[in-house]
C-alpha cells in the first residue's frame, strides 16, 4: 500500500484497485484472493459541488450522486481524518464486472477509502480496513483489494481484522464469468442458520489446509478448495456455476465458487484445463494475482 509521506495536499489523485475473489470454496467469509483485474478511480477536490461519473462496468447502472459506492467510502474516509473539501470530482473506470462474485463492491469502497485519505495528505492506517469493510459486514474483499496477495480475514469486538500471506508463485488463477448477475444478499438469503457439525468440521480442516496450498504447496488445491458450508446451499442460484465447478473438479481442476457467484475460480493445473468441458455461457480470463493491493498517485498537487 503506497503511503503519502509529505506534508503536501494533492488536488488530485488516481486511485487503482484489484477485483478479489473470497471465500476460495472452504474458506467462507475469512479467505480473499486478490486479483489482477482492475477499477480505476480519479478523484479532483473541487471549489464546490459535485460530479461524478462512471464508464465501463456499471455505466449507466449505477447512481451518479450521493449514494455511489464510491463517493460515501471517500466522504467516510475524510470525515475520519477530519478533511472537508469543498467540493469533488470523481471519474470511475470501472474493469471489475458488476454483481459476479469478484469483490467490485468492495473494490468501489476501498477505492473511496484510499482516495479519501491521500486527499487529505494522510497515509492509509488501520483504520482504512474497518471502515471498508464496515460497508459490508465482513472484511475477506475489502482485505484482499487493500492489501493484495491472499489474505485471512476476522471480526472480533475491536473491529475487524486481516493478515496478508504471499501466494505460491506457480497458481495461475483463471476466471469464468457468466452474463448473469447475482446479488449476495439474495444468495446469503439462501444460506441455514445452523451447518451439522461435520461440515464445520470439514470446512475448518478445509479452510486450513487452502492457507498451506494457497502460499506453500499447490498440489493440495483440489482438497482444499473442497466445501461444505455454503456452496451447494445456493445451488439454485445459479445451476450453470454448481455444474462447471463440479465439472472442473471431477477432471482434478481445483475449482470453486467466487465470492456469491455466480463466477468460477479455477486454478489451472499444468496440463491446462480440460478442452472438452461446457465452457459456453461463460467468458474466460487467465489472471495473474494482484501482489500490491490499491495504490494511488498523485494526479496534480499543491502544497497548502
Amino acid at each position: 500500500m503506497n503511503g503519502f509521506p509529505q506534508p503536501v495536499r494533492p488536488v488530485a489523485v488516481e486511485v487503482t484497485v484489484p477485483a478479489s475473489s473470497a471465500n476460495l470454496g472452504s474458506g467462507f467469509d475469512a479467505l480473499g484472493l486478490a486479483l489482477a483485474h482492475y477499477d480505476t478511480v480519479t478523484a479532483r477536490v473541487a471549489a464546490g459541488g459535485l460530479r461524478l461519473t462512471v464508464e465501463g462496468q456499471g455505466a449507466g447502472s449505477v447512481p451518479c450522486d450521493e449514494s455511489h459506492l464510491v463517493l460515501r467510502a471517500l466522504r467516510a474516509a475524510c470525515d475520519r481524518v477530519d478533511f472537508h473539501p469543498a467540493g469533488l470530482e470523481i471519474s470511475c473506470r470501472n474493469g471489475i464486472p458488476h454483481g459476479r462474485g469478484l469483490g467490485s463492491s468492495a473494490a468501489a469502497v476501498v477505492a473511496g477509502v484510499v482516495a479519501g485519505y491521500a486527499l487529505a495528505g494522510r497515509a492509509v492506517d488501520e483504520q482504512a480496513l474497518q471502515l471498508a469493510a464496515g460497508f459490508e459486514g465482513h472484511a475477506d474483499n475489502a482485505a484482499a483489494s487493500l492489501y493484495g496477495g491472499l489474505v485471512v480475514a476476522w471480526r472480533d469486538e475491536n473491529g475487524y481484522h486481516a493478515v496478508r500471506s504471499t501466494p505460491h508463485p506457480d497458481l495461475a488463477p483463471v476466471l469464468f464469468v457468466p452474463e448473469n448477475e447475482s446479488a449476495t444478499a439474495t444468495t446469503r438469503g439462501l444460506l441455514p442458520e445452523c451447518v451439522p457439525h461435520p461440515d464445520a468440521a470439514f470446512a475448518a480442516g478445509r479452510s486450513a489446509l487452502a492457507v498451506h496450498a494457497l502460499t506453500v504447496d499447490p498440489t493440495h488445491l483440489l482438497a482444499a478448495t473442497d466445501d461444505r458450508l455454503h456452496q451447494h446451499y445456493r445451488e439454485s442460484a445459479w445451476p450453470a456455476t454448481s455444474k462447471l465447478v463440479a465439472e472442473l473438479r471431477a477432471a482434478g481442476v481445483p475449482a470453486a465458487v467466487s465470492g456469491a457467484g455466480p463466477s468460477v475460480l479455477a486454478f489451472r493445473p499444468a496440463g491446462g484445463l480440460p478442452a472438452d468441458l461446457a465452457y459456453s455461457g461463460f467468458s474466460r480470463f487467465d489472471l495473474d494475482i494482484d501482489r500490491v493491493g490499491a495504490r494511488f498517485r498523485v494526479v496534480d498537487e499543491a502544497a497548502e
